[in-house]
């Protein structure tokens, strides 16, 4: 008697090695390769977002190519997940889906759905782990109930054992099931490589070109740009934590460069955990005295930050590296978001959703969490009086205007000197400049420091509100 076929559910795993629900459905026998695309995941004004979506394609498109040198193939269909993975496992007759597990909101309530559909014809449903290095249940704190603060997360985190390696299988065998392909995605040039192997490379390449043990020294220089870009592989899953890992020389001592890059991989973690945890911070604060700032929500002070036209060179061009390339410098995007909320007052809800229409690492945990934590209504232990303050931040991190030059090139001829600050230029030095305030580029939405102290009064009155 043969083996019953089992449906492995891909999503946002999109890769063949260290992938234990694809180990396990091919140990057990035949498999059957399956990815949804969820119509109502992209109506969601979060997946509005044209590069991760191309990108998401042609991560599926390799993958496909991954799945057929080992004699299977992908198959794709649209539609409501809880329709559309019962059809296929009944198509397939497949008494098991197999699936990684997700963490975000809409991701367990579409998987409680999707497994009462099965239950229904008595197909089962098994979630695997993979995707992150150790899993919630797995570090549940003191209290039981996980961690509000990194420090002592990162220390148990760091202390846990990295996962072994799951090697790809060599052969896929199974049914073959008719694909609706991928035409619903949009199509073109994704922003960058994509897929397993061209995480592999972008891995090998951000250690053996000495980025990683330099990483402390260059990680905040938004214009040298040597940051790993492996946001978007680890997003998708083209790659894990633990091959990440792995290639920087772990388990073992690291260097204190990869270390340092090492304690990133565990803030990304960090943040899968807690919204796993409080699935509510997904739509407001997670501290309960911050939920009634007062916001002005300005419509026009944010489609100024979001097009990068405040007047502010290092926030602008922050947010044009964005529009143009589907990223943002770690550093930026502090800085971008810093000016946001508590310059313009603007919610920080608005800023995510412009983030996730933009990046092609739009990640929900992640994104949330970087928000929430320099709106200072997040998993923050620093008050949340803290203010980013752009011209320092700027005179710090781009003392050249390299960056700036870079990304706004009206302000390419403009001293060095006024680089920051082209407002304070002479009518002489606009001239020569090529570029005169209020015309060539805008004067400063707004004053800081006014902004700064009216900010302050505003989360002064939330707190003293919530009593």
């Amino acid at each position: 008697m043969s083996a019953p076929t089992t449906v492995v559910w891909f999503r946002r795993d999109l890769r063949v090695a260290d992938h234990p629900a694809l180990r396990a459905a091919v140990d057990a026998g035949p498999t059957v390769c399956l990815f949804v695309i969820d119509t109502t995941l992209l109506r969601r004004r979060h997946h509005h977002a044209p590069p991760r979506l191309r990108f998401l394609r042609a991560g599926l498109e390799a993958l496909d190519g991954e799945l057929r040198a080992r004699g299977s193939r992908l198959v794709v269909r649209e539609g409501a997940p809880s329709r559309v993975v019962p059809a296929v496992a009944e198509e397939a007759g497949a008494t098991r889906v197999v699936v990684t597990r997700e963490v975000s909101p809409f991701g367990r309530r579409r998987d409680d759905r999707v497994r009462r559909a099965l239950e229904r014809d008595r197909v089962e449903m098994v979630e695997f782990g993979g995707d992150l290095v150790v899993e919630p249940e797995d570090l549940t704190g003191t209290s039981g109930a996980g961690y509000l603060v990194f420090t002592p997360f990162s220390r148990v985190w760091r202390d846990a054992p990295l996962p072994e390696h799951v090697p790809a299988p060599r052969e896929i065998p199974g049914p073959e099931l008719p694909s609706e392909g991928l035409d619903r995605l949009p199509s073109g040039d994704p922003p960058l490589e994509a897929g397993p192997a061209a995480a592999r490379r972008r891995i090998v390449e951000f250690i053996r070109d000495g980025d990683a043990d330099g990483y402390p020294d260059h990680r905040d220089v938004p214009a040298e740009d040597r940051t790993s870009h492996l946001s978007a592989y680890l997003r998708f899953g083209m790659c894990t934590g633990a091959q990440v890992g792995r290639a920087l020389g772990l388990p073992g001592r690291l260097t204190a460069g990869r270390e340092a890059f090492w304690r990133q991989i565990c803030w990304r973690e960090f943040y899968h955990h807690h919204l796993a945890r409080h699935p509510e911070v997904a739509r407001v604060s997670l501290k309960p005295t911050l939920r009634g700032i007062e916001w002005d929500d300005d419509a026009a002070d944010l489609a100024a930050w979001a097009e990068g036209s405040t007047g502010f060179p290092i926030v602008d061009a922050g947010m044009r590296q964005l529009a143009s390339t589907g990223w943002i410098h770690n550093r930026a995007r502090m800085i971008v978001a810093s000016f946001l909320v508590k310059d313009l007052l603007v919610d920080w809800r608005r800023g995510e959703t412009v983030f996730m229409q933009g990046l092609v690492d739009g990640d929900p945990a992640n994104n949330n969490g970087g928000w929430q934590w320099t709106a200072g209504t997040g998993t923050d232990a620093a008050p949340y009086f803290r203010v980013l303050n752009p011209l320092r931040q700027a005179a710090r991190f781009d003392p050249d205007g390299e960056y700036v030059r870079r990304f706004v090139p009206e302000l390419r001829d403009v001293p060095t000197s006024r680089i920051h600050e082209p407002w304070r230029m002479t009518a002489e030095e606009q001239r020569g400049a090529g570029c005169r305030i209020g015309s060539d580029y805008p004067a400063p939405r707004v004053d800081h420091k006014e902004r700064r102290e009216l900010m302050l009064e505003r989360y002064r009155r939330s707190r003293e509100a919530a009593g």
